[in-house]
């Protein structure tokens, strides 16, 4: 079997395992194909490709179904060009927009345009703020991995190296992020549960960079740190150069999230514990298909479900 196909056959069936097989039914909507826009963060952030590159490759499988437009933005934090970007969707008069929302409450209001506007709004990666929605009057489906629970169970493979009161630091996300808020809660529920000592938490913004100069500045405040948990595998790279840099390699844990192919040598050499795989190409796949099931059933935005949950998997040395 070719690892294409391999590829069609584990979609396929992780699609009818959750109920998602909606796609083969899209073209039972009148006036043609329904078009379908995926918004996404950086398209310069390796996660983000592969939801693209998985999106696109489905939508060439089922050409006959569907049409997609994949956008996105040139920085992980352009909130601005995101909406912009959903503006245009919106006035492209798309059938349905599935979005990673750089900001869990900015982009509230131009999702609510597109919902009045009868265009149905799903997300994936980032879910829009619960309060936020409520405020607008509108429920948004979230179509993607329990990210505390992920969290938790990074942080629980972690604490099983470690000894109660060990110090250990937080990477987050962006702090305004709902994805960011759940893995940091997610993290405090596992130290916490083995009565590790959180002395630090700060953002690094998803980005590698500011991962680094957060990891740095942790080592430098807490000389006694044993152990970094950071949201996502940029931050944790970032965060594996920065204790490095510090003199500590291997007296310092580092775990990441999202198994992207970079962490992968990481992991194999012990320099990362362990990260979460969230399957990011199936999760615009998922999010895609729960559009399409909605579009062909006729259902109105307020009938959707507002939170499909999806697969995750702990990656570490022993299973790469």
């Amino acid at each position: 079997m070719t690892q294409r196909m391999r590829r069609r056959v584990l979609v396929a069936g992780a699609l009818a395992a959750a109920g998602l097989t909606g796609a083969g039914r899209a073209d039972a909507m009148q006036g043609g194909k329904p078009m379908v826009a995926l918004v996404l963060k950086s398209l310069a952030d390796p996660y983000a490709v592969a939801m693209a590159s998985a999106a696109q490759n489905y939508q060439k499988h089922f050409a006959s179904q569907f049409d997609l437009t994949v956008r996105g933005t040139a920085a992980e934090t352009d909130t601005s060009a995101q909406i912009r970007i959903v503006d245009e969707m919106i006035d492209a008069r798309m059938n349905a927009i599935v979005i990673a929302p750089t900001d869990s409450k900015a982009l509230t209001p131009v999702i609510a345009k597109g919902i009045k506007a009868g265009i149905i709004m799903v997300t994936i990666d980032n879910s829009l703020d619960e309060a936020a929605q409520d405020a607008a009057g509108i429920s948004v489906p979230f179509v993607g991995p329990n990210n505390r629970k992920g969290a938790m169970e990074v942080g629980n493979y972690l604490a099983r190296r470690l000894k109660a009161g060990d110090e250990v630091g937080i990477i987050e996300g962006i702090s305004a992020d709902r994805n960011a808020q759940q893995r940091t809660a997610g993290c405090k529920d596992a130290m916490n549960a083995a009565r590790m000592k959180i002395v630090a938490i700060r953002s690094g913004d998803w980005e590698y960079e500011k991962g680094k100069a957060a990891a740095a500045r942790m080592l430098s405040d807490h000389p006694r740190i044993r152990a970094l948990l950071c949201g996502n595998d940029n931050m944790a790279m970032g965060a594996v150069e920065a204790v490095r840099d510090e003199g500590r390699a291997g007296g310092v844990y580092v775990t990441g999230y999202n198994n992207s192919d970079a962490i992968k040598p990481l992991l194999a050499d012990g320099r990362v514990l362990a990260t979460m795989n969230q399957f990011a190409d199936r999760q615009a796949v998922f999010g895609i298909d729960v559009a399409l099931k909605a579009i062909a059933e006729g259902k109105k935005q307020s009938e959707l479900s507002r939170f499909i949950e999806t697969p995750l998997q702990l990656v570490a040395k022993e299973n790469l």
